[in-house]
């Protein structure tokens, strides 16, 4: 059937049909070029005249290596690969496998299983890409599956988390718990079992994860946030032991509205405004002001005569300027040890009357919102998730998020986030993200701790947003261009992966594609690897569902799969329309 070689060029090579038939069976199996190098070629397209191919790899003595080393010289000898070397390019048949994760079943080659080194996979960041109903749930369902359903080989010591916008895997991994490992479930339904709510710690908060969940759009926001978690301090001490500094802070504001120039009524108005939310027992409206022959409240002070002004300035900022101490300064060691959200609300509006925004409208409502914003939280159901009244380190919390009531190891654990709207769910992902990169960033490397962080609906969370310009970085770009050097490793799943963030998708080494339609996800997934070829991609277009074509460092060479169904099933199905419209009951 091969006759001599046509042509070559760059990774495509065309080869003579000389049996003049067209054998479409043979499209997608491998070819050997036999000469002083054993190349080989995926057979991509054949008609009457020609056979096209591209090249995918070389036999090197009994190993196979991917890539293009060398081209095929033209006086090759050319046949069809041989089982034994069709097991040495599709991976190991060994379902139980310590070096080798089980995928599926080859759709080109009957009867043999695709498997995927299971360092290279794991080790790297993924994507499983497909539209919806691709079988998208079902295939990470079986790939996790597959890793815990084993006989031999359990991965005890893995750490997998996964971010389940849909609240759709709860019963795909009940079984897990059968087996040698554990598998947990944290949600953000607030009337499930209260052990198993998502519960932060409001005091685990950093600058960057409060302006993620008061919608921070701007970098100027930032200073005010950063100077409210350092006045949380004096919220969460013995006034004996803070109020010299609160004195300090309230003179000056009361100092900068008297000077501002304002009209009389606003300043009284804006004094008063401050010294009803914040006063100590040193300053406060009733603070009295005394003078030969009379004593005066300093809310009396403020009145306006009947010229419009207020007369007694004069005395009210003299006895405002003996609380004012510019050695004063809150160091580095006054951090509460733990504080709720009701202490940064007070702290939040210290340090609005502190950076005296009070003289300018604009910057005030800037700023303002966040308080207000942090207000509705509070007052709304998501307080309880960062509701956690007893003090606890980074290092224990994850150690118990990864831990049982029984202090058994937990090996996979899943976050339902079904529960909370699509913003609230996006800013959880990234915080909990980002404590995971830190606390694997401080460890000692000799701890070999690892995490897969996997995220359901990647391109609602891992996008092209604003976290760049308003914090410098995006959790998700950070942890695909660090996380893996640190044992950080994160998992895209998503429908659209022309909407996922082009850093974070480019930074994957590894994926799976599923059915996919739309000609922007088509052209990227074409980008993704040189030794994909055009009918594999058009390919992608008329796949059955749960069939993948599995390509990256962790595969010998890209490979067709069809997922077995997992079991039990996630809870992605779509609705039974007959049976709703129909059903009497």
């Amino acid at each position: 059937m091969f006759g001599k070689i046509i042509s070559i060029d760059s990774n495509i090579v065309v080869i003579e049909n000389a049996s003049k038939k067209v054998e479409s069976s043979l499209l997608g199996f491998h070819i050997v070029f036999e000469n002083k190098h054993n190349v080989v070629a995926e057979i991509t397209h054949i008609d009457t005249e020609k056979i096209e191919c591209i090249l995918v790899g070389e036999f090197i003595g009994d190993k196979f290596v991917s890539g293009m080393t060398h081209k095929p010289a033209s006086n090759s000898s050319i046949r069809i690969v041989n089982k034994a070397e069709v097991l040495k390019f599709i991976g190991n048949q060994n379902t139980d496998s310590k070096d080798e994760i089980y995928i599926g079943k080859s759709l080109i080659y009957d009867g043999f299983l695709v498997s995927a080194s299971l360092d290279k996979f794991f080790s790297n960041h993924f994507a499983i890409l497909g539209n919806t109903g691709s079988g998208k749930s079902c295939t990470v369902a079986r790939l996790f599956q597959n890793l815990f359903y084993r006989q031999k080989y359990y991965p005890i010591n893995s750490h997998i988390v996964l971010f389940d916008v849909y609240g759709e895997y709860h019963t795909a991994f009940e079984k897990i718990n059968q087996t040698n490992c554990k598998y947990k479930i944290l949600t953000t339904d607030t009337n499930a079992d209260p052990t198993s709510v998502i519960k932060f710690p409001a005091y685990f908060l950093e600058v960057d994860d409060i302006a993620l969940l008061l919608n921070v759009t701007s970098p100027t926001q930032l200073p005010i946030i950063e100077k409210a978690l350092k006045y949380v301090y004096l919220f969460t001490e013995e006034e004996s032991k803070v109020i010299a500094y609160k004195n300090n802070i309230i003179a000056k504001a009361i100092l900068d509205i008297l000077t501002s120039g304002k009209e009389p009524a606003q300043v009284r108005d804006h004094v008063v405004a401050i010294l009803t939310t914040f006063h100590t027992k040193d300053i406060n409206l009733n603070s009295q002001i005394v003078q030969p022959g009379y004593i005066r409240t300093l809310r009396q002070c403020l009145n306006i005569d009947q010229t419009g002004k207020i007369n007694t300035i004069q005395l009210v900022t003299e006895f405002i300027e003996g609380f004012v101490n510019d050695e004063l300064k809150l160091n580095n060691s006054m951090k509460p040890k733990k504080y709720k959200l009701s202490d940064l609300y007070d702290a939040f509006e210290f340090a609005l009357i502190s950076e005296g925004i009070l003289k300018s409208d604009k910057v005030y409502d800037e700023n303002n919102i966040l308080k207000v914003r942090l207000e509705s939280i509070i007052n709304g159901e998501s307080a309880k998730y960062f509701e956690y009244d007893e003090y606890i380190t980074k290092e224990e919390y994850v150690n118990r998020l990864f831990t049982d009531e029984n202090s058994n190891p937990i090996q996979l654990l899943n976050f339902n986030l079904n529960y909370v709207d699509e913003r609230f769910a996006k800013t959880v992902t990234k915080i909990y993200s980002k404590l995971l990169l830190d606390y694997a960033i401080s460890l000692d490397k000799q701890k070999n701790f690892s995490v897969q962080i996997v995220l359901e609906e990647a391109h609602r969370y891992v996008q092209n947003d604003t976290d760049i310009t308003t914090l410098g970085y995006n959790i998700f770009d950070r942890i695909t261009k660090e996380g893996r050097k640190y044992g950080v490793v994160l998992g895209l799943i998503t429908q659209r992966p022309s909407e996922l963030s082009n850093t974070a998708l480019s930074q994957c080494s590894n994926y799976i594609v599923l059915r996919m339609f739309h000609p922007d996800d088509l052209t990227i997934v074409k980008s993704l690897a040189h030794s994909i070829s055009e009918s594999d991609v058009e390919k992608l277009k008329s796949l059955g569902p749960g069939i993948g074509l599995c390509f990256g460092n962790a595969f010998n060479l890209p490979v067709f799969a069809k997922i077995d169904p997992p079991n039990p099933f996630p809870n992605s199905s779509n609705a039974h329309i007959k049976d709703n419209w129909f059903n009497q009951e």
